[in-house]
């Protein structure tokens, strides 16, 4: 959906705000968190897609691990999952469905979450995803908007999915592209979530369909920081830059191009291909991670013994009332 407006109309709702109510719908983060005790605080989520690959366990995995990332964002633990589906019975066979919720229930076991239950309607465009519940300490709840001046940001995944897809839709990409996006998208953020665990995060979201543009305004607006990146230094899926200059970039970047506006600058060194891959919309992206810069290097080393191919890409710069994001 375009981002304007889901703005205009989730800012239009008339939401009540219990004190027990950590994390609402007012602060454009990833879930919702309501605190049940002292030590314990729930956080709930959904999300689902339409297929992004060709092969239904494969698009099973990314539906489920990208539902499942909105709990690691919030510092949390994913506990159980309910299956949300949309198929069409009449021009998809059976298989095509059973293999789907084959490969998200794998995504769910590997999250260490259980399956209990879900909802589907017969449709004329497939859709698949999960609703998630998870637990996190209060005192560990990581929101968007926590971010402090001279902290750095850590990006978990590489950028690039949304201009892969369109590729491999439109017949430019093969097989090796195809692997690379089912690879990176159907990798659970358990790994990184494990690790900032051992140190002191400020801030934490997860990139997906707003771009990382989009994502980073909304943690610099939550924040009221000034964030700067170095697009030199952005993980980068191979061939998105290629695919970028040949013009395959999918309708959601240019949405979020005019969401963002004049709060995200990019300056006159960013080349074409970098300013259309920050907007690029991701499926079952990485984390981005603001914390203190003294933990930045140890954070990163723990990641990379967990598998975890993070980078340091950016620093939250200064002050700014409104929220302001820059690449240079």
């Amino acid at each position: 959906m375009d981002p304007g407006v889901l703005d205009r109309v989730v800012k239009g709702l008339k939401v009540s705000h219990p004190p027990e109510l950590l994390v609402g719908v007012e602060g454009a983060d990833d879930a919702g968190v309501y605190q049940l005790s002292e030590e314990t605080a729930l956080i709930q989520t959904l999300d689902f897609l339409t297929p992004v690959t060709d092969a239904p366990y494969d698009f099973g995995r990314i539906a489920a691990a990208n539902a499942l990332s909105d709990v690691y964002a919030m510092g949390g633990r994913p506990l159980t999952a309910m299956n949300i589906v949309c198929f069409p019975t009449e021009s998809l066979p059976e298989f095509v469905l059973a293999e789907t919720l084959a490969g998200g229930l794998e995504t769910i076991h590997e999250s260490g979450a259980c399956l209990v239950g879900g909802h589907s309607v017969d449709d004329a465009e497939f859709k698949y995803g999960l609703s998630v519940t998870g637990i996190v300490h209060p005192k560990r709840l990581l929101t968007n908007g926590g971010a402090k001046v001279g902290d750095v940001l850590i990006l978990t995944k590489p950028l690039g999915s949304g201009l892969l897809s369109t590729a491999i839709k439109g017949q430019v990409a093969g097989t090796e592209a195809s692997d690379q996006l089912v690879r990176v998208c159907a990798t659970l953020n358990k790994g990184a979530a494990e690790a900032l665990a051992a140190f002191h995060p400020t801030a934490c979201t997860d990139v997906t369909g707003f771009g990382f543009a989009g994502h980073s305004l909304e943690m610099a607006r939550g924040a009221k920081k000034r964030f700067v990146f170095s697009v030199s230094s952005l993980p980068v899926m191979e061939g998105a830059l290629a695919y970028a200059e040949m013009g395959l970039l999918p309708a959601g970047a240019y949405r979020n191009r005019d969401f963002c506006g004049e709060s995200v600058e990019l300056y006159a060194s960013v080349s074409r291909s970098y300013g259309d891959l920050v907007f690029d919309p991701q499926t079952s992206g990485g984390l981005l991670v603001a914390m203190p810069s003294h933990e930045a290097k140890a954070c990163l080393a723990v990641m990379e013994d967990l598998g975890v191919n993070a980078a340091m890409v950016g620093e939250v710069s200064g002050e700014s009332a409104c929220g302001k994001v820059e690449f240079i």
